[in-house]
């Protein structure tokens, strides 16, 4: 990422934030009028909304010039529909797509899963969890700022049951648990490591292959915990990592077989319907790049409901 980051000194102070930036990064106001509208100028650590607010002495104002190799002025791809897979007052569930972030990015509002589903709405969306951007599947919402808290309060106590299905190398273990803790790299940033030699937070993972062959592994991983990366890092642990993962080492072929994407997609999830109480039971469809990749090799992708984790 590449940003330019100063402080309201001298002639700065008192000056509109669009012309203070002008300045100082030497861009025509113009521009700097569209980076503050896409969300990539902040000021004392917001976002600024507002070109036309005065500086104050001494804060501090980033703009985000480039994210992922990617200017934030750069026209955005056109947004991909929007698959519900469920909806009431109170939730809506929907399939989030591969490539999509779950939420907008420093650099960027829109063209994120948090902005299609509140563009839906008409109103915004109660972000509960995150997917990678790479990752597909089940992604819930809540539509109240009550439903929002209960969901979110099942996520962090471990009552929502998540089943993710992955492809990794040949070779894995018929199942088991991994519950190694999970710490930052501080060899790798952006990256997490699964290991008790660093004071780390706990994780556990269940997992099943459901399929063993001689160029991959179909493998259904069932988290006991919902941390940042933990699937990819705990499959990474056990010398396995999903295919296509680069960032975790994984390959980008197996057997001759292209790995579109990190291959990793949260298939279905269960919870308590944050204002009955009853079972919501929700379930994405493998999308077409990941069931072409299986079916290409012959394996039948599952479609089954989540399966209850070995607890012992």
């Amino acid at each position: 990422m590449k940003r330019r980051t100063f402080r309201a000194e001298g002639a700065h102070v008192g000056r509109a934030l669009v012309e203070a930036v002008a300045a100082e990064l030497a861009l025509p106001v113009a521009d700097v009028r569209r980076l503050v509208d896409v969300g990539a100028v902040y000021v004392a650590g917001r976002r600024a909304r507002d070109g036309a607010v005065k500086l104050q002495a001494a804060q501090v104002v980033t703009v985000v010039l480039e994210e992922a190799g990617q200017s934030p002025l750069e026209v955005p791809k056109p947004a991909v529909p929007l698959r519900v897979l469920f909806e009431d007052e109170d939730v809506i569930a929907v399939d989030k797509p591969a490539g999509l972030n779950a939420q907008p990015t420093e650099g960027r509002v829109g063209g994120s899963l948090v902005d299609l589903v509140s563009e839906y709405l008409g109103r915004q969306a109660g972000l509960v969890h995150r997917l990678d951007r790479e990752t597909s599947g089940v992604t819930v919402f809540g539509k109240t700022a009550a439903a929002t808290s209960a969901l979110a309060e099942a996520f962090r106590e471990g009552t929502a049951r998540k089943r993710y299905l992955a492809a990794t190398g040949p070779g894995l273990p018929a199942g088991g648990t991994v519950d190694l803790p999970l710490s930052k790299d501080p060899s790798r940033p952006g990256r997490w490591r699964a290991t008790r030699a660093a004071n780390g937070v706990p994780a556990w993972t269940d997992y099943r292959t459901l399929f063993a062959g001689e160029a991959f592994s179909l493998v259904e991983l069932l988290p006991r915990t919902g941390r940042t990366h933990q699937l990819r890092a705990h499959l990474t642990a056990l010398e396995h990592p999903i295919l296509g993962d680069s960032r975790y080492g994984g390959e980008g072929s197996a057997g001759g077989l292209m790995a579109p994407r990190c291959l990793l997609h949260a298939h279905a999830l269960e919870l308590g319907h944050p204002r009955t109480g009853h079972p919501l039971r929700l379930a994405a469809p493998v999308p077409d790049d990941l069931r072409a990749f299986f079916e290409s090799a012959g394996v039948r992708v599952p479609e089954g409901p989540i399966v209850a984790a070995d607890a012992s």
